[in-house]
């Protein structure tokens, strides 16, 4: 291989496209350069699967859809992101700082950094790499020649139970052709109403779909069929309570993803991670109750805000109320006291990090926004009838 200043050329690759670039030579990161601030580089979460990729030009998907662009040459290997071609909200962006240990001081710099990251959709990222794959490895490579190497999808097929799936697509029972209207009713019911048991029980059950012909070939078809699918289920979604915002992103990332992969047996998966994923978003807004448009409203707000100190006076003035009104209104409604249900709200948040989570129980609640590790004990014992070590003593796995 040629003599390569990988420090010029890694600079230059970041300036040129707005996302962070590093470089490795074996295990070892020898460049790094960001036109961004980062407290910490969100690359160690995905380092293994990055590494796995085998062929010079590569990338993979992170489960809240950042891409990663990947070049090898020799013991080299050059990696350019997260970038997105969507922007990530910042609760997400918060839970992903989080799950790298960024510290509280350096939270919000890492989220605003994020935030800054510029967009580019995925074939941008890939051309761009080409390119530096030729420069590398004299090797002319088109997007056609990049094979899919999307782990992402593979974690999805261990999650979905195949052969419940395949017994929505693929049953051998007789059914009239156009059958799809009663089931999109029936599917569209159990996404509204964030009913996730409902969903699987059906899924075991259900009848073949037979929807009409939208494309000439049965990849496309599959693949339109996903998109109409995406959004009657995100309009399900909102008519459920989940705001409008978070619906549509999420809609429009299950969209672009399909569009990257070429199987049937991954629409498949896809299609049905998407509309569970769905129904679990409005279960946990509703909690499976035919709740009020204030609580629904407010389990909006309090999603978006679970990593601060909420305060209750903010809150009302996002609804135009006073607090003393707010919170008459709000118990009114639902039975319950505000501070009742925002501590619910963490509490199940914090039952969910310390099961599946190995952060410690002071960092997990001081990414909630307790004051003190003694508040956030307090509180969880409270509404668990556990502290947080006994509780994940007893339910981590």
């Amino acid at each position: 291989m040629r003599n390569v200043d990988f420090d010029y050329l890694s600079r230059t690759l970041a300036n040129l496209s707005g996302i962070p670039v590093r470089v490795y030579s074996n295990d070892c990161r020898i460049c790094y350069h960001s036109v961004v601030n980062l407290p910490e580089d969100p690359i160690k979460l995905y380092k293994n699967e990055l590494f796995s990729v085998e062929n010079n030009v590569g990338y993979f998907i992170t489960p809240r859809f950042h891409i990663y662009g990947i070049v090898k040459s020799g013991e080299y290997r050059i990696i350019a992101g997260p970038t997105a071609q969507i922007t990530t909200d910042e609760q997400s962006l918060r839970e992903l700082a989080f799950q790298i240990d960024v510290s509280k001081d350096d939270r919000q710099t890492f989220v605003d950094g994020m935030k800054s990251i510029a967009n580019l959709p995925l074939e941008s990222l890939m051309m761009m790499l080409c390119s530096v794959n030729y420069f590398l490895n004299d090797e002319k490579l088109e997007l056609s020649d990049i094979a899919i190497s999307n782990d992402e999808l593979l974690q999805i097929k261990q999650q979905v139970e195949q052969q419940r799936t395949e017994k929505v697509y693929h049953s051998a029972q007789k059914q009239p052709v156009h059958n799809t209207l009663q089931i999109e009713e029936t599917l569209l019911h159990i996404v509204r109403h964030g009913d996730s048991a409902a969903l699987k029980q059906w899924i075991s059950t259900a009848p073949p779909i037979r929807a009409g012909i939208i494309a000439a070939d049965q990849l496309r078809q599959l693949k339109n069929t996903f998109i109409v699918t995406a959004t009657l289920t995100s309009r399900a979604a909102i008519r459920g309570g989940l705001s409008p915002e978070d619906a549509l992103s999420l809609s429009d990332a299950y969209i672009q993803r399909v569009e990257q992969i070429e199987t049937q047996n991954e629409i498949t998966n896809l299609q049905y991670s998407m509309i569970l994923e769905f129904t679990e978003q409005v279960e946990k807004i509703r909690k499976g109750n035919e709740s009020s448009k204030l609580a629904i409203e407010a389990a909006n707000y309090v999603r978006h805000h679970l990593s601060e100190p909420i305060d209750t006076e903010a809150m009302a003035k996002e609804f135009y109320l006073s607090r003393t009104h707010f919170s008459a209104k709000f118990k009114k409604e639902t039975g319950s006291t505000l501070t009742d249900f925002i501590h619910t709200e963490k509490t199940d948040e914090a039952k969910r990090l310390l099961r599946y989570s190995d952060k410690s129980s002071a960092f997990i609640g001081e990414y909630l926004g307790y004051s003190s590790q003694g508040h956030f004990s307090r509180v969880f014992k409270k509404y668990t009838g556990l502290t947080p070590n006994e509780y994940r003593e007893k339910y981590q796995r």
